[in-house]
């Protein structure tokens, strides 16, 4: 089997934010539509243009929408007791920006939507994202890669808004 190696950059801003103000500024930010309803959409457009308006109402502000969310913390406040640190990942994208880089490169499906954490440590509440152009970069396609790095600067804006004091 052929395999290749594949370098990731992850980006990490620490707000002095309390965690549920830095979570309830992602979620403001990102839309949330029922992730169902929105697949039946999808699967019922007869043409892209009807795909980018079912997509683009979906979406929040910031031009992602939430696809699903994990909730770390529990498991480790079983583990760990009420003062474990709290912990989410929350899957979101946008499937435009998604075929826009698959089209170029169909293994950047394996990479989108992308993955946010969202966790408390000592020095402040963490949010962390692995940068699709560091995915992207070794496929060797122009295109691909601009798109990546335009879904990067989105990200980017996204979590420096919500770690905002």
């Amino acid at each position: 089997m052929p395999t290749r190696q594949i370098g990731v950059r992850r980006l990490s801003v620490v707000s002095t934010k309390p965690f549920e103000r830095v979570v309830a500024a992602l979620e403001g930010a990102v839309g949330h539509p029922d992730v169902a309803a929105f697949a039946r959409d999808l699967a019922a457009s007869k043409n892209y243009a009807e795909v980018e308006q079912v997509t683009r109402a979906a979406l929040g502000r910031s031009g992602f929408m939430e696809f699903a969310r994990f909730d770390l913390g529990v498991v480790l406040a079983k583990a760990r007791g009420p003062d474990a640190p709290k912990s989410l990942r929350l899957v979101v994208g946008n499937p435009l920006i998604m075929q826009a880089m698959v089209r170029h490169v169909p293994d950047a499906g394996s990479y989108a939507p992308v993955t946010l954490l969202i966790d408390e440590r000592a020095d402040g509440v963490h949010l962390s994202y692995d940068e699709m152009a560091s995915l992207i970069e070794s496929y060797g396609n122009a295109e691909a890669l601009h798109v990546a790095q335009d879904l990067d600067a989105k990200v980017r804006a996204l979590l420096a808004e919500a770690a905002e004091p």
